[in-house]
């Protein structure tokens, strides 16, 4: 496991410049800081021997100058040091979304939405604080603490060590209590991630939470989490509240023993009057820094527990990726498909078991079977959704996982059996993926997809924004804007899964009439419950319990018997119900 530094290397590599002038304007900051105390004791010492106003005026204009200057490289150590966690910040956003649009649904399957995006936002933040005034600050104490140190034990090393007898117990206080708030907070930050997964599944599924009437029960059990969400939080604060008094107390100890020992050697005259002013100064300005120590302390635990948990993400790896040395695409693709002993299992379960088939070059073939027969898997082992468990599937007769999958996606248009629409509009949800696409063009997918008279219903036609999820549309226009979506990449391969389902009986007609000029030439996979959606497919293969039970077309199918020509009686029987 690599640690911190290792990790984020390359991050603060990138900003080495900067990192450079940072922490030279933290150490000239620090440096000018440190010289005022002495620049005072000269001013003392020199004022008992000579009191004229010209040496009090020059020793005034000393320190102003000196704080002044301390002043403008604290400004500039603050605005480097601090942006540069803002873009260390940035570039791991970056690299987090970049991440996860390339993993696969086996991790979203086992990972939560609001998991992730708690580490997106909270995790993140905290990361940015430990890598902006944690690091800052860190190093600013301790150069303040070596560098006044350093001249307190050149001055009167007897009085420093007796003014540094609360250290060590400063730094075991640190030690103790860092380790408490780093396991505090990352419990903090998992029950945030509950948290906010409870909050998304709830927007998401609202409908059906007030469908059946559970606003209560949901409403109370977010009350539990955010209780025990708020109780872990100020466990946390109680820990916090008792480490920065014990620091303040133990730093007061260090007053109390320059007063006392500094007094006895002033009054012995082992040290002089500025040195002694010296001292208390140097006191009054490591307050801070000691004090610093307890909130540093707290932002580099918290930020190491959040670095954890955004690194978990990051170094998250897709299964189904490109090899090593991608084909490329044979050119013309002529869009042949072929499984060969395919097999899927999920855990133990398997989804298909040996199923062999050959799709010609431009041929539309349908897929039917119950529910849960495997025919989407099937359908998801094309663009390499899923990729097989054992066995093959191959494209033009090469391997598909000898293929970039993001290769292989371009030439299809897959329709899922769940249509997902962004949050914009209709235009930009069916030009999703194809870029500089013109009305035209877009005006005739929706046309195949028989969305058009839909659209001159809209306000804004084209325009019209759809609503989180297509909230706005109904299901059968959201499979249709889906469909045009699909149409508008002019694939090679085109895959429905189950697209019509949602369309009633007459626009299903119309559709598959456009449809079938599109198919034409075209490799395409049509998956239905519908008998009506799959008849005038060349060839019919029927999926049950995960194997390849038959094949035909459809009259050799009605003709043999069995689960399609059942399954096609059944539905000649509910049509002419309807009918009456």
């Amino acid at each position: 496991m690599k640690s911190a530094i290792q990790f984020l290397w390359p991050h603060l590599r990138r900003y080495r410049r900067d990192y450079a002038l940072g922490f030279g304007a933290l150490a000239a900051k620090d440096i000018l800081g440190a010289s005022i105390p002495l620049a005072m004791r000269a001013a003392v010492d020199s004022l008992t021997t000579d009191r004229s106003l010209r040496l009090l005026f020059e020793f005034c204009g000393l320190l102003v100058g000196l704080s002044i200057a301390k002043g403008v490289f604290q400004y500039w150590m603050r605005v480097i040091l601090i942006g540069i966690s803002r873009d260390i910040e940035y570039d791991l956003r970056n690299d987090l979304f970049a991440r996860l649009v390339t993993l696969d649904a086996a991790f979203y399957g086992r990972m939560r939405t609001g998991d992730i995006l708690a580490r997106a936002t909270n995790d993140m933040n905290a990361v940015r604080m430990m890598l902006g005034p944690g690091v800052m600050y860190w190093f600013e104490t301790s150069l303040t603490l070596l560098l006044s140190v350093s001249v307190m034990l050149w001055v009167d090393w007897p009085l420093t060590l007796v003014a540094l007898i609360p250290a060590p117990f400063v730094s075991l206080a640190v030690l103790v209590f860092g380790r408490k708030i780093h396991d505090r907070f990352e419990a903090i930050q998992e029950m945030f991630s509950d948290l906010s997964s409870r909050v998304q599944e709830n927007l998401s599924g609202v409908r059906v939470v007030r469908a059946y009437v559970q606003e209560r029960s949901e409403l109370a059990h977010f009350e539990t989490l955010n209780r025990g969400y708020i109780r872990e939080n100020l466990r946390l604060a109680k820990i916090s509240g008792l480490f920065n008094p014990l620091l303040t107390t133990l730093v007061g100890f260090s007053f109390l023993f320059v007063l006392w020992f500094g007094g006895v050697r002033l009054s012995s005259h082992r040290i002089s009057l500025g040195s002694f002013v010296m001292f208390n100064t140097y006191m009054g300005m490591l307050v801070w820094p000691l004090i610093a120590m307890g909130w540093v302390a707290n932002l580099m635990e918290r930020g190491r527990a959040s670095l954890g948990r955004v690194r978990g993400l990051l170094e998250e790896r897709p299964k189904i990726a490109a090899p090593a040395k991608s084909r490329a695409i044979p050119s013309p693709l002529r869009g042949e498909i072929e499984f060969l002993n395919a097999s899927v299992h999920y855990g133990d379960r398997p989804a298909l078991e040996n199923v062999t088939m050959r799709i010609p070059a431009g041929m539309t073939v349908a897929i039917v079977g119950h529910t849960g027969s495997g025919k989407s898997t099937l359908a998801h082992l094309v663009p390499r959704l899923l990729d097989p468990s054992a066995g093959l599937v191959t494209l033009d007769g090469i391997d598909l996982r000898e293929f970039s999958p993001e290769d292989v996606r371009r030439e299809i248009g897959y329709v899922p059996q769940e249509t997902f629409l962004f949050s914009a509009t209709l235009w930009e949800n069916i030009a999703f993926g194809v870029k500089n696409a013109n009305e035209a063009d877009i005006r005739r997918a929706v046309e195949i997809a028989g969305l058009a008279p839909d659209i001159d219903g809209f306000p804004d036609g084209l325009k019209t924004v759809v609503g989180e999820r297509g909230i706005t549309l109904s299901g059968g226009q959201k499979q249709r804007t889906a469909i045009a979506r699909a149409v508008l990449r002019n694939p090679r391969i085109l895959i429905l899964d189950d697209a019509l389902a949602s369309v009633d009986t007459a626009t299903e007609e119309r559709i598959l009439s456009e449809l079938s000029r599109v198919m034409h030439g075209r490799t395409t996979i049509l998956i239905s419950h519908r008998v009506s959606t799959i008849r005038n497919a060349d060839r019919i293969f029927v999926i049950e319990h995960g194997e390849l039970v038959a094949e035909g077309s459809h009259a050799e199918l009605l003709e043999r018997g069995g689960y399609y020509a059942d399954l096609y009686e059944k539905q000649l029987l509910e049509e002419e119900l309807e009918a009456i």
